[in-house]
């Protein structure tokens, strides 16, 4: 894809407000360097799809799994964190799309997941401003929905530090450490990168818009490799 139309073509949807579709992948940071545009960052978009994905995946939930309520917000969240929705903005080809600073647009791996993360909740908001609760649903079970299976045959539901811990002490009678290495973004809307080791070895990496998700994410990765880490602790 190289237009925004043949975006909207593989999504299936026609923007009738095309503007606020180019507002999607417009970063705070961009306007910071072309002032005078008549343009608006993706911020608020963001801040309302994610009210509209939480909604939907919890309506989703709700309907198909007669499960106790604990039970599906650990399924909620394992399928609306930000690794998750990053993965699915590749998918689809966000990626190419995203206008940012020269700076910004330097980075890569987590750094540059957290801004597509945020850009998928931005296109789900403007899907919900522009075309109605149901075609934003449908999208997001299409797209995020889906995955749930997966990630239940594969154990990611559960709470992720709780179980990096048991598996940690269980296996080598460590107790996981978690260490910052990186924060960016203002203080409003701050975004961490944090590291899981055990002992002096790195094992995982997470993002988050807190150091206690950051953690879980970083908990998240490690599992999700523990083949690897089963390796490296040999």
């Amino acid at each position: 894809m190289t237009t925004l139309k043949e975006f909207e073509e593989s999504l299936g949807i026609q923007f009738k407000d095309k503007l606020l579709l180019e507002n999607v992948f417009i970063h705070r940071s961009y306007l910071n360097e072309h002032k005078g545009l008549e343009l608006e960052h993706n911020e608020r978009l963001e801040f309302l799809g994610d009210a509209v994905l939480e909604l939907a995946v919890t309506r989703y939930l709700y309907d198909n799994y007669n499960k106790p309520e604990g039970e599906l917000t650990n399924w909620r969240s394992a399928l609306v964190k930000g690794e998750s929705l990053s993965v699915e903005a590749k998918r689809i080809g966000m990626d190419q799309f995203l206008k940012t600073s020269r700076g910004e647009a330097k980075n890569v791996g987590k750094a540059r997941d957290i801004l597509l993360a945020n850009a998928f909740e931005a296109l789900i908001g403007a899907m919900y401003l522009d075309q109605g609760l149901d075609v934003a649903t449908n999208f997001i079970i299409n797209n995020i929905a889906y995955k749930l299976e997966d990630i239940l045959s594969k154990g990611l539901h559960y709470d992720a530090k709780s179980k990096f811990q048991e598996m940690s002490q269980e296996h080598y009678g460590i107790t996981p450490t978690y260490e910052v290495a990186s924060e960016s973004g203002p203080d409003h809307a701050k975004n961490f990168i944090v590291a899981a080791y055990l002992k002096d070895r790195k094992v995982g990496e997470g993002v988050g818009p807190s150091k206690q998700r950051a953690q879980t994410a970083a908990a998240q990765n490690a599992l999700e490799k523990w083949d690897e880490t089963e390796k490296m602790m040999k």
